[in-house]
């Protein structure tokens, strides 16, 4: 049970109805459409295969002609399809960290494919009791949030964030982007979500390099 009536993803104060939980209901829906996005025939982790040829310079994916070498593969794309790759490897970790509150059974059959929707399925399933049980739900909001990210940005085709150094109190540095959920400083031990985070002063450049 959570003790201090915030919430450990974004750290806002938790509602009369939300209290004793570990994430707020925003939250949980947040991780839940994450989730939801990555399965399915014409979900993120299935049209990453479409991705898996170079962009050519014109900015579409590179065609060889019959009688040219194969086309390499985007190893970035690849890694993310591997069993043990960013997308299931994290995935089913969270299933059997589950298993042992007995919320989860893992499934190592079937395709690729299969095991995701598999591992998501189930977490999705057992997220209302993650959200108000589990002392780790926010380390599993930040994963969640990264595969979608990874995913999403490689099929879209989107660049990454910028990075922004921002300075804490204590005089360490911390990189940051717009859209950073919150972070934990490793020097100090403060905690700041998304507009504390805003908030922080530019960090020196001499600091920061």
């Amino acid at each position: 049970m959570n003790e201090s009536a915030t919430c450990l993803i974004c750290h806002r104060g938790l509602y009369a109805d939300e209290l004793g939980r570990y994430a707020c209901h925003p939250c949980t829906d947040r991780m839940d459409g994450q989730l939801r996005a990555l399965t399915g025939p014409k979900g993120l982790y299935a049209r990453l295969s479409a991705h898996l040829a170079p962009r050519a310079g014109n900015g579409g994916p590179a065609v060889s002609g019959s009688r040219t070498a194969p086309v390499p593969l985007r190893l970035e794309i690849l890694n993310l399809m591997t069993a043990g790759g960013p997308v299931l490897g994290p995935l089913e970790t969270w299933v059997r960290d589950w298993r042992e509150h007995g919320r989860a059974e893992v499934c190592e059959a079937g395709t690729l494919q299969q095991r995701v929707d598999h591992a998501v399925q189930t977490l999705r399933f057992n997220l209302e009791w993650a959200s108000a049980n589990h002392p780790a739900v926010d380390e599993f909001a930040r994963e969640t949030l990264l595969i979608y990210r990874q995913c999403e940005a490689q099929v879209s085709g989107e660049r990454r964030p910028r990075t922004v150094p921002v300075a804490c109190p204590c005089g360490q540095t911390l990189r940051v982007t717009l859209d950073t959920p919150g972070c934990r400083c490793p020097r100090c031990g403060t905690q700041y979500g998304h507009s504390e985070l805003m908030d922080l002063p530019l960090a020196d450049r001499r600091i920061a390099a």
